[in-house]
Protein backbone atom coordinates (compact mmCIF):
# COMPACT_ATOMS: atom_id res chain seq x y z
CA UNK A 1 0.00 0.00 0.00
CA UNK A 2 1.34 3.84 -0.39
CA UNK A 3 2.40 5.99 2.28
CA UNK A 4 -1.00 7.57 2.35
CA UNK A 5 -3.59 4.87 1.39
CA UNK A 6 -6.62 5.36 -0.73
CA UNK A 7 -10.22 3.89 0.61
CA UNK A 8 -13.07 3.90 -2.12
CA UNK A 9 -16.71 3.47 -0.45
CA UNK A 10 -19.19 2.08 -3.38
CA UNK A 11 -22.98 2.02 -2.80
CA UNK A 12 -25.66 2.35 -5.63
CA UNK A 13 -26.74 5.59 -5.13
CA UNK A 14 -24.43 7.55 -3.43
CA UNK A 15 -26.79 9.01 -1.05
CA UNK A 16 -26.82 7.42 2.15
CA UNK A 17 -24.37 4.25 3.62
CA UNK A 18 -21.11 5.26 1.72
CA UNK A 19 -21.34 8.55 1.95
CA UNK A 20 -21.83 8.29 5.92
CA UNK A 21 -18.68 5.75 5.90
CA UNK A 22 -16.87 8.69 3.94
CA UNK A 23 -17.58 11.29 6.27
CA UNK A 24 -16.62 8.76 9.47
CA UNK A 25 -13.42 8.05 7.62
CA UNK A 26 -12.18 11.68 6.98
CA UNK A 27 -13.97 13.09 10.31
CA UNK A 28 -11.70 10.02 12.09
CA UNK A 29 -8.63 9.74 10.44
CA UNK A 30 -7.94 13.33 8.99
CA UNK A 31 -5.07 13.31 6.23
CA UNK A 32 -3.73 9.92 7.15
CA UNK A 33 -6.15 8.39 4.41
CA UNK A 34 -7.18 9.54 0.95
CA UNK A 35 -11.15 9.39 1.12
CA UNK A 36 -13.32 8.06 -1.92
CA UNK A 37 -17.13 7.72 -2.56
CA UNK A 38 -19.27 7.04 -5.48
CA UNK A 39 -22.29 5.00 -6.78
CA UNK A 40 -23.07 2.70 -9.70
CA UNK A 41 -26.00 4.40 -10.19
CA UNK A 42 -26.09 7.60 -8.47
CA UNK A 43 -29.04 9.80 -6.81
CA UNK A 44 -29.72 13.30 -7.41
CA UNK A 45 -29.09 14.36 -3.63
CA UNK A 46 -27.29 12.99 -0.50
CA UNK A 47 -30.14 11.46 1.64
CA UNK A 48 -31.06 14.56 4.20
CA UNK A 49 -31.61 11.50 7.26
CA UNK A 50 -28.17 10.27 6.58
CA UNK A 51 -27.13 14.05 6.68
CA UNK A 52 -29.45 14.52 9.79
CA UNK A 53 -27.29 11.31 11.39
CA UNK A 54 -24.32 12.01 10.70
CA UNK A 55 -24.76 15.86 12.25
CA UNK A 56 -25.87 14.49 15.12
CA UNK A 57 -22.00 12.93 15.47
CA UNK A 58 -20.80 16.38 14.99
CA UNK A 59 -19.81 15.63 10.87
CA UNK A 60 -21.43 17.65 8.19
CA UNK A 61 -21.68 15.72 4.85
CA UNK A 62 -24.58 18.10 4.16
CA UNK A 63 -22.56 19.75 1.20
CA UNK A 64 -21.86 16.40 -0.53
CA UNK A 65 -23.20 15.26 -4.18
CA UNK A 66 -23.68 11.97 -5.17
CA UNK A 67 -20.85 10.66 -7.46
CA UNK A 68 -20.44 8.13 -10.28
CA UNK A 69 -18.52 5.21 -9.99
CA UNK A 70 -15.49 5.52 -12.03
CA UNK A 71 -12.67 2.42 -13.15
CA UNK A 72 -10.41 5.53 -12.89
CA UNK A 73 -11.66 5.63 -8.82
CA UNK A 74 -10.91 2.02 -8.32
CA UNK A 75 -7.88 2.22 -10.07
CA UNK A 76 -6.90 4.57 -7.43
CA UNK A 77 -7.90 2.97 -4.71
CA UNK A 78 -5.86 0.91 -2.29
CA UNK A 79 -8.98 -0.53 -0.43
CA UNK A 80 -12.38 -0.78 -2.31
CA UNK A 81 -15.65 -1.18 0.08
CA UNK A 82 -19.30 -2.29 -1.51
CA UNK A 83 -22.15 -1.61 0.11
CA UNK A 84 -24.73 -3.94 -1.92
CA UNK A 85 -23.51 -2.91 -5.50
CA UNK A 86 -22.96 -6.54 -6.45
CA UNK A 87 -21.34 -6.86 -9.41
CA UNK A 88 -21.64 -3.64 -10.95
CA UNK A 89 -18.42 -2.94 -9.22
CA UNK A 90 -15.67 -2.99 -11.23
CA UNK A 91 -12.59 -5.24 -10.05
CA UNK A 92 -8.97 -5.00 -9.96
CA UNK A 93 -6.38 -7.87 -9.20
CA UNK A 94 -4.29 -6.63 -6.33
CA UNK A 95 -6.48 -4.36 -4.51
CA UNK A 96 -8.16 -5.39 -1.26
CA UNK A 97 -11.88 -5.10 -1.38
CA UNK A 98 -14.38 -5.66 1.61
CA UNK A 99 -18.15 -6.33 1.06
CA UNK A 100 -20.12 -4.63 4.21
CA UNK A 101 -24.14 -6.08 4.45
CA UNK A 102 -25.60 -3.04 5.96
CA UNK A 103 -29.03 -1.91 5.55
CA UNK A 104 -30.13 0.83 3.34
CA UNK A 105 -31.07 3.87 4.72
CA UNK A 106 -33.28 5.19 2.14
CA UNK A 107 -36.81 5.79 2.60
CA UNK A 108 -35.93 5.19 6.47
CA UNK A 109 -36.33 7.28 9.65
CA UNK A 110 -33.79 8.67 11.69
CA UNK A 111 -34.84 5.94 14.44
CA UNK A 112 -33.59 3.09 11.86
CA UNK A 113 -30.57 5.02 10.42
CA UNK A 114 -29.24 5.31 13.67
CA UNK A 115 -27.63 1.78 14.31
CA UNK A 116 -27.01 1.94 10.70
CA UNK A 117 -24.73 4.94 11.16
CA UNK A 118 -23.18 3.02 14.50
CA UNK A 119 -22.50 0.01 12.44
CA UNK A 120 -20.45 1.89 9.92
CA UNK A 121 -18.57 4.12 12.92
CA UNK A 122 -17.43 0.69 13.89
CA UNK A 123 -16.39 -0.60 10.83
CA UNK A 124 -14.66 2.56 10.16
CA UNK A 125 -12.81 2.62 13.30
CA UNK A 126 -11.51 -1.29 12.86
CA UNK A 127 -10.48 -0.32 9.24
CA UNK A 128 -8.59 2.84 10.63
CA UNK A 129 -6.74 0.64 12.87
CA UNK A 130 -5.82 -2.70 10.17
CA UNK A 131 -5.23 0.41 7.72
CA UNK A 132 -2.42 1.78 10.76
CA UNK A 133 -1.11 -1.61 11.51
Amino acid sequence: MTAKPTVLFVCVHNAGRSQMAAGYLQHLAGDRIEVLSAGSQPGNQINPVAVQAMAEEGIDIAGNQPKVLTTEAVQASDVVITMGCGDECPYFPGKRYEDWKLDDPAGQAIDAVRPIRDEIRARIERLIESLSA
